[in-house]
């Protein structure tokens, strides 16, 4: 913050494809993909003449395959050393992995992911609507896992819609913001509780994952935590600006602002969306090559070399891009035989 102006906001900057992500967090994507109906086989009704299959991220006519090629999604590939946040506003994910778990869910489920030691795991987005259009929207969170947590048991964890902690407060201009937290504290409520190796779960680490819907003129403030504190707020969708401290935020905007200051966020004429991610940073150095995160360069080529020896456990599943039935409901089944059935 600077002392002189007590201006809260220390960067701005524009969001691309991907966005540019601190400490300790590591990554996010936003996918919305206005999906056709669906064949038989939960692809995509209509031709595929046109793309580079197994590798489209094109948005032809509005969606991309990714690396599915009869399914759109992300076939088994693995991970080591940090979190997946999955968070599903619309859509389903079919999720298989090397632990023997699997699941559907999707329509405001989030899943969180904790790879540690490492798994593989598959993400396809059945298109279970043969009648009607398939639009799926969603975001993924990597979040960094401190070098005495890499090598955590990988373990994942559903986080449904229905329980989620969703609340509205009332601002300056008596006009409601509905708050989502999907991890830490917000307005004195707690979120709930993810995998035990999180990063998130140490309530020292201040890590917060809010989603925010602003009415117009709505207001918003962010209570200060802390000098240390990596806090951003990503405005991804709306037609106004907003305002915090005395800058005027544009959509498609990353605002990153000072963790130990009380920070108004004032909306705008029009409906706004907002993400804010917060958590205090990993001090330690990030080597990351791919689907591997790690401390050193010597720990990557481990990573490497004990993915090609174990692939993980392996993948005990008929098919990399595996996916339930079409009339599967959302659920989510353990190894150790647990299910959950929404």
């Amino acid at each position: 913050m600077n002392s002189k102006t007590n201006e809260p906001v220390l960067e701005i900057h524009k969001l691309h494809s991907q966005w540019s992500m601190e400490n300790p967090f590591l990554f996010c994507t936003h996918h919305k993909d206005a999906y056709p109906k669906g064949n038989n086989g939960m692809g995509p009704a209509v031709s595929l003449s046109g793309r580079n299959i197994g590798n489209d991220f094109s948005g032809k006519d509005g969606f991309s395959m990714y690396h599915g090629d009869k399914v759109p999604g992300f076939p088994a590939h693995p991970h080591r050393g940090f979190e997946t946040i999955t968070i599903v506003l619309k859509g389903f994910i079919d999720h298989f992995d090397s632990n023997g778990n699997e699941g559907r869910y999707g329509n405001g489920d989030v899943q969180w992911l904790t790879a540690g030691a490492g798994c593989q795991h598959n993400e396809m987005f059945p298109l279970v609507n043969e009648e009607q259009e398939n639009p799926l929207e969603l975001f993924q969170i990597w979040l960094n896992l401190p070098a005495k947590d890499k090598f955590a048991k990988p373990d994942y964890k559903m986080l449904w819609a229905e329980d989620i902690p969703e609340f509205q407060i009332t601002g300056l201009n008596k006009m409601k913001s509905t708050i989502r937290l999907i991890a830490g504290t917000f307005d004195g409520r707690k979120s709930l509780k993810c995998c035990p190796d999180s990063y998130a779960c140490n309530e020292k680490n201040h890590v917060g994952i809010f989603m925010v819907q602003m009415e117009p003129r709505a207001s918003v403030t962010l209570p200060a935590i802390s000098e240390t504190l990596i806090r951003n707020v990503y405005y991804y969708r709306g037609e106004d600006l907003i305002q915090i401290g005395s800058k005027k935020i544009s959509s498609s905007t990353r605002v990153k602002l000072s963790g130990n200051t009380e920070t108004l966020i004032t909306n705008g004429e029009s409906a706004s969306y907002l993400i804010i991610l917060e958590g205090e940073p990993i001090i330690e150095t990030v080597v990351q090559y791919g689907p591997f995160v790690m401390n050193t360069q010597n720990e990557i080529r481990q990573a490497i070399d004990d993915y090609q020896k174990t692939a993980f456990g392996g993948w005990p599943w008929n098919r990399a891009d595996q996916v339930h039935e079409r009339n599967t409901g959302r659920f989510a089944k353990y190894a150790d035989g647990r299910l959950e059935n929404r």
